[in-house]
């Protein structure tokens, strides 16, 4: 029904239709395309075209599937989902590689960027929440390969993440100390090990009349809180103008009455005005960190600061003082995602390095009123 040639008649009356591609635009392009009278042949078109030229695709039921966290191409007929279940490999196919690049290049359309031969790849936000990354051949050796990132909002308290055994009951304890006392803490972990959502929880337990000014790269963070304002950050247009960065939005949000700055992933140069908002005055603020262990967080600071242009000595000196404390996230083979480790900084000389001490973790609470649980 749906063979390449009408394939290419209906993409034809499409792009020169000047109108919206919907599933209605479809439908009515393959009927006078196809010539096709019958209603049930026109409806098993359709959803076929559909495919081809609305949303991502065949990829779209993946996507839309509850727990989806990455829906990943690696050749037509290699198509990959992660979620709760760990990665696996589903049964969606592609016609051939054709069929692929084209969806890679529909989609970086949509949000307006270019993928082709003289820019061979893309990173952008899809419209939806949804993370887009491609490559063409030949810098991908093998065919065009798509990874699509699905940023839920996060959703859990810390009710509900000591419920899923994320935590046990004296953490859980420790964690709300640690929001009270108004520490300023990092949360660390690898893609997909439950930071957000541990920091969303712990921004839920910050007292309703402390404002808190968060800034991301997009809108994962929703917590239970009166007073809590968002910035998100903005990628240059196709003519590579228009950029908003997390480290603009971080001045801004200092000049906006922050009680608590928040940086949803510190990943660049941002770190450096994060460092000096938090060595300036504002309490209890936070942010996620990729790190494999909390003991590589001075060295991951250190590369980020270096973006900045602020010297390795400066940094230690100024993470000593912002920071408090490491919040460790693992994500198990079975999916589920734990928090292994709470680490404190501790100032050895001219270096910062991260020390699971609770005696020492008990004097910081101590020093700002508050009992350590334990």
């Amino acid at each position: 029904m749906s063979t390449p040639e009408l394939v290419e008649r209906v993409r034809s009356r499409l792009a020169t239709s000047g109108t919206a591609v919907t599933r209605a635009e479809v439908a009515r392009a393959v009927r006078e395309e196809s010539g096709i009278a019958g209603h049930d042949d026109i409806l098993i078109a359709t959803d076929r075209m559909t495919q081809e030229f609305v949303g991502a695709g065949p990829l779209e039921p993946l996507l839309r599937t509850p727990g989806t966290t990455d829906v990943l191409v690696t050749a037509p007929d290699q198509v990959w989902c992660d979620g709760d279940g760990g990665l696996r490999r589903t049964d969606v196919t592609f016609p051939n590689e054709d069929a692929v690049r084209r969806l890679a290049q529909r989609l970086a359309l949509a949000c307006g960027r270019r993928l082709d031969d003289a820019q061979p790849f893309v990173d952008a936000w899809l419209p939806g929440r949804v993370r887009l990354h491609a490559v063409l051949p030949p810098i991908a050796a093998a065919g065009t390969c798509i990874s699509l990132r699905v940023l839920r909002p996060a959703g859990h308290d810390l009710d509900s993440l000591r419920a899923l055994g994320t935590f046990d009951d004296t953490v859980h304890h420790t964690l709300r100390a640690i929001v009270k006392a108004r520490m300023a803490f990092v949360v660390t972990g690898g893609t997909g090990a439950g930071k957000t959502s541990l920091l969303n929880a712990l921004l839920g337990e910050v007292s309703p009349d402390e404002r808190i000014v968060s800034v991301e790269d997009a809108a994962e963070l929703s917590p239970n809180h009166p007073q809590f304002v968002r910035l998100i950050a903005r990628p240059p247009n196709v003519e590579g103008a228009g950029e908003v960065t997390l480290a603009d939005l971080v001045r801004e949000g200092l000049r906006m009455r922050p009680d608590r700055l928040v940086v949803g992933e510190v990943r660049g140069a941002e770190v450096c005005q994060l460092l000096t908002a938090l060595n300036t005055g504002h309490d209890g603020g936070a942010g996620t960190v990729h790190a494999n262990s909390p003991a590589e967080v001075p060295a991951r600071m250190e590369a980020l600061a270096a973006l900045g242009g602020l010297p390795r000595a400066a940094l230690h000196s100024q993470l000593s003082a912002a920071f408090h404390v490491v919040l460790h996230m693992r994500r198990e083979r079975d999916g589920s995602r734990r928090l292994t480790d709470v680490g404190v900084f501790d100032r050895d000389g001219d270096t910062v390095k991260v020390v699971h001490d609770r005696i020492r973790l008990k004097a910081l609470l101590a020093e700002r009123g508050v009992t350590a649980p334990w």
